[in-house]
């Protein structure tokens, strides 16, 4: 006889479930959202506001609200993501909802950044031939596509917190973390942050705001593998290791590749 029929859900906990399920669905629809809209606004793609639209201010205020705005996200992204606040986190929100929690206010921050941004329009540098300028934007479609891509080659609905309120919903246990190296992260171990890269930097014109973001994020993404790895190692240990001594980081380099029998 199964767990069910001895112990039935009950109506609160089958309602709590619900409203789990419904809450990590919007979140998603909203990081989604987010997603597709950052795409439209590093690239300068007709939407509402993009990094080099709108009236340029004074140079010195558009410098420091656009800092603000990139460290905003960058300190919720980053100390959200650390095991310690999620143990702490977890005494206040539901485990289900933690992840998708995050995702929440990662996005809203982002949210925030697209409607305050500052335009810092003196330009860097413009690619006027237009193969050039073709090939630089179909690179940073490249980008974006690896970042998307290398989500789903882990566990694109873990990650955004849809897999954890799913479980909620059905009563089951997630299985513990398992360290896995599929597909790109056999040749590099951070291609989402890679595609990120190569999405920021690979523009046919470069104005100073864009070159904030791009240093910014750039920045970011090097404390933020510093922190993550730590992290990894604390969880995989030498496993771990391993893998970092035969992958690069972030840009694939020949004869560095994972090797499953090394890793086991």
């Amino acid at each position: 006889m199964s767990d069910h029929a001895i112990n039935p859900p009950s109506a609160k906990t089958t309602a709590g479930g619900l409203v789990a399920m419904l809450y990590g669905i919007v979140t998603y629809l909203l990081f989604l959202a987010t997603f597709l809209y950052a795409i439209a606004f590093v690239g300068n793609l007709p939407v509402p506001k993009t990094i080099d639209s709108g009236q340029p201010g004074p140079f010195i205020p558009s410098l420091i609200i656009n800092v603000l705005l990139l460290g905003l996200f960058a300190i919720q992204h980053s100390v959200m993501a650390r095991p310690a606040f999620k143990r702490w986190w977890t005494r206040l929100v539901p485990p289900a909802v933690e992840r998708a929690t995050f995702v929440l206010l990662a996005s809203l921050a982002l949210l925030l950044l697209y409607w305050q941004w500052r335009p810092m329009t003196d330009i860097i540098w413009s690619v006027t031939d237009p193969l050039g300028a073709i090939m630089l934007e179909a690179i940073s479609w490249i980008g974006w596509t690896v970042v998307l891509a290398s989500t789903f080659m882990i566990n694109h609905f873990e990650l955004f917190g849809l897999r954890q309120v799913l479980a909620r919903l059905l009563r089951q246990e997630l299985p513990p973390a398992k360290f896995k190296t599929p597909m790109l992260y056999k040749s590099v171990r951070h291609p989402i942050y890679l595609g990120f890269l190569i999405a920021f930097w690979a523009t046919p014109v470069m104005t100073t705001g864009h070159l904030l973001f791009a240093i910014a994020t750039t920045g970011y993404i090097l404390i933020g593998i510093w922190l993550e790895e730590r992290d990894l190692i604390a969880l995989f240990g030498d496993q771990y290791r391993r893998y970092r001594e035969q992958v690069s980081m972030l840009i694939p380099l020949p004869g560095r590749r994972a090797r499953a029998d090394d890793l086991g």
